[in-house]
């Protein structure tokens, strides 16, 4: 008895964090090591930033046009963040879901709780915490894509989002690249692995009992 082809509900796999802590260096690293798993391109209204590609990082549209779909409730989420807006686009991802296909969200706790509230049964939250504030203002600046005062202003809002981290489903701090990434990509493995997404089981597991031995 074989089991190629085992339909399996997606996962929606959600990570967050301050800006800076490292979400999207990991998401990518991620996303680069499994193929089948699918990065949500978020819609937001801020200006792009040097080395971004519209449709890649991020859809890029007017304030009007995202308030166009916000009045079609046209979102899985949304969400003000630093004066600009952000959300998600919800067809696309309850497709991928249904054709077992993974989607991950690299989003703010603001956006996470949103996904979280309409899915809760796919929804899985990861929250990365920086090694300190200060670990923080200095990733920012290295990194040279925000001006000086959006730099504080993204440290003093740290904390307000730091206080969210104890309603998501797993917490690590990025103090080591290497190991953080291994422990998302166990976090991700394991979820593949819950039972409730795994469909095939239910068949799988009556055929085994018929087995004459």
């Amino acid at each position: 008895m074989s089991n190629n082809h085992t339909p399996r509900r997606g996962v929606l796999l959600i990570v967050a964090s301050p800006s800076g802590a490292g979400k999207t260096s990991l998401c990518r690293r991620l996303m680069a090591d499994h193929g089948g798993l699918e990065l949500s391109i978020s819609m937001t209204t801020r200006p792009i930033r040097p080395g971004e590609v519209d449709g890649r990082d991020y859809n890029f549209v007017s304030h009007e046009e995202f308030q166009r779909l916000v009045d079609q409730d046209a979102f899985l989420e949304w969400a003000d963040v630093h004066g600009q807006r952000y959300g998600s686009p919800r067809g696309p991802i309850d497709r991928a879901l249904a054709e077992g296909r993974d989607v991950l969200f690299d989003i703010d706790w603001q956006g996470a709780a949103q996904v979280a509230e309409k899915c809760p049964e796919d929804a899985v939250r990861v929250f990365i915490l920086p090694p300190s504030l200060e670990e923080l203002r200095r990733r920012l600046i290295t990194r040279s894509q925000d001006a000086p005062e959006v730099i504080e202003r993204r440290i003093k809002n740290a904390k307000g989002e730091i206080e969210h981290c104890d309603v998501f489903d797993y917490v690590f701090v990025n103090d080591d690249f290497d190991r953080s990434y291994a422990e998302l990509a166990h976090i991700y493995h394991a979820e593949r692995s819950r039972r409730f997404r795994n469909l095939w089981v239910a068949d799988y597991k009556a055929a085994l009992l018929r087995e004459v031995v």
